[in-house]
């Protein structure tokens, strides 16, 4: 699945911006620094918008396509911002068969926001998972650790109204 950049602008503070250089000048000149300052960035501000993996790149003086390039390869790297409540629903094949595809369009639907992506108020995130390993439970979403199985359209709204 292809990474989507961040929705919303950027809105680093100075005091993240100081711990990420910290970060940098302690990898600098280090081989294979890239990946454990990209995981420690992501730890300082939560995923790696285009402006982190700059002064990444600009402080390691490796290319920023470099840096990209390793952030979208790998899973663990978020190019958006996550909300206070992140939902993710399963895309593997048995929630697909089950209709998961109609459950996420519906949340789309509710929120205005596609897969990867953060409601402008933070309050939410979307994301797409290939298995979280509850499949006779199928379709299944979570929203951050609550977990939610055998789901139809219909029960997204009850779901959504928890948390708001």
């Amino acid at each position: 699945m292809q990474k989507r950049i961040s929705n919303l602008p950027f809105q680093g503070t100075p005091e993240q911006e100081e711990k990420l250089r910290a970060i940098i000048a302690e990898h600098k000149g280090q081989q294979g620094a890239v990946m454990p300052v990209l995981q420690k960035a992501q730890d300082v501000y939560g995923y790696l918008p285009m402006e982190v993996q700059a002064m990444v790149a600009e402080g390691l003086g490796v290319s920023l396509e470099e840096v990209f390039g390793v952030s979208t390869f790998y899973s663990q790297f978020s190019l958006t911002p996550k909300g206070q409540y992140n939902i993710s629903i399963c895309l593997g094949t048995a929630c697909y068969v089950k209709g998961a595809a109609a459950v996420m369009d519906k949340i789309s639907e509710i929120l205005g926001i596609q897969p990867e992506e953060c409601t402008p108020d933070g309050k939410f995130s979307l994301t797409a998972c290939r298995c979280v390993g509850a499949c006779g439970l199928a379709p299944v979403l979570t929203v951050n650790e609550d977990v939610y199985g055998r789901l139809t359209p219909d029960e997204v709204p009850g779901i959504l109204a928890k948390y708001q």
